[in-house]
């Protein structure tokens, strides 16, 4: 029997290995036969790193800019000519205390810097992880990192952050690095919104990273702009590029991946799946247990356990999920490919418990699990399902 066990983290909690590394002992207990194969994914935003790493893949750290200017020490992770880097490790939103939250201000310098320190460590392909970003910047600050100038009228270099774009009175991109032009960036990311207008960045995540309606309307200004000026020097595709799926991930860094580094969007889970080499584990496993901290309506919409379960139920797998809080019916966990859901809740009703100490819970979950497997039961239990 060879389990394959391939969740992502439970954020703010336990990495995606540690996840794994839980489940695969508890199952292990129930179901010593069992050969178990972890291999931790991520959907393109946090814990994207931390999965290439788990792959073989290298960790190089810098110190680079912060959502909000302060030095922070942020890791990429690189294989050969490839180089995977993840926004939320210089510019994510966690980075700033919710206190400290300055949707104006906050910037995506750092994560250019990553790109810049990819470039250096020879990297010719760059994968871009994006999500859980604290700016919406429209990529003002990434592009400035790489040679970008963003200047006011007095041809004054802007300061950091998305309001300050509505100054913006042009863009000089003489001086992006050169090395990008043979550089393949792809874009990893499932968010699917335009730049800019009710779906764009400002609008929908803007208050999520602490903008006041009246921000809103400023960064929405702002980045109205960027695109305006940018189209003076590059054309019509900046335009284009700012109506394209996923121009407006990670508060527009997604558009200046797309307008000026000729990036491709792709799923992030389909990235992940490909770099930790998940097909190959996959063709060898009789079942496949994933998971996440929240198992929701935006599960669904594209995050790793849906990826997961539908590349498993493809190949006609059984798929058991484990996360902290379950909150998709028996009808819509079946339509997603996971034949059963347990969440640490089955165990231990205290929330705050169960983010405190989610490792023992996880690997009563996994013990459950190897005793239904081991009981020769594809169903699911009624317990396993809200």
């Amino acid at each position: 029997m060879d389990v394959l066990i391939a969740p992502d983290k439970f954020k703010g909690t336990l990495a995606a290995a540690d996840v794994a590394a839980a489940v695969a002992s508890g199952l292990q207990e129930s179901l010593p036969q069992a050969r178990t194969t972890a291999v931790p994914v991520a959907d393109g935003g946090e814990g994207t790193v931390a999965a290439a790493l788990s792959a073989g893949y290298r960790a190089v750290s810098r110190a680079v800019t912060g959502p909000l200017s302060a030095t922070v020490e942020a890791s990429f992770a690189v294989s050969g000519h490839t180089a995977v880097v993840e926004l939320a490790a210089a510019s994510g939103l966690d980075l700033v205390p919710a206190k400290a939250r300055d949707a104006g201000a906050a910037t995506s310098r750092g994560t250019g810097e990553l790109i810049g320190a990819a470039l250096d460590a020879g990297a010719r392909r760059i994968i871009l992880g994006v999500g859980g970003s604290a700016c919406t910047d429209g990529g003002a600050g990434l592009l400035s990192a790489l040679g970008v100038r963003l200047l006011d009228a007095r041809g004054r270099v802007l300061p950091d952050g998305g309001a300050a774009l509505n100054d913006l009175a042009c863009v000089d991109v003489s001086g992006l690095d050169p090395r990008l032009e043979g550089t393949e960036v792809v874009l990893a990311s499932d968010v699917d919104n335009p730049l800019l207008g009710a779906r764009g960045a400002a609008a929908v995540f803007g208050p999520q990273k602490g903008a006041s309606p009246e921000d809103v309307r400023v960064l929405e200004s702002g980045l109205a702009r960027l695109v305006d000026v940018l189209e003076r020097v590059a054309g019509p595709e900046p335009a284009a590029a700012a109506k394209a799926p996923g121009a407006g991930s990670a508060g527009g860094v997604g558009f200046a991946a797309l307008a000026l580094l000729s990036a491709t969007r792709r799923r992030g889970i389909e990235v992940v799946m490909e770099l930790t080499g998940f097909d190959a584990a996959l063709a060898a496993a009789d079942v496949v247990i994933t998971g996440e901290g929240r198992l929701d309506a935006q599960t669904l919409e594209g995050k790793a356990p849906a990826g997961v379960a539908a590349a498993a139920a493809a190949r006609g797998l059984p798929v058991y999920a484990v996360c902290g809080r379950r909150d998709l019916d028996a009808q819509a966990l079946t339509a997603a490919g996971i034949t059963a859901a347990l969440a640490l809740t089955d165990v231990e009703p205290d929330v705050a418990a169960c983010l405190a100490n989610p490792a023992p819970l996880l690997r009563e979950l996994g013990r459950r699990i190897g005793a239904q497997i081991a009981a020769g039961d594809r169903e699911p239990l009624p317990a396993l399902h809200p």
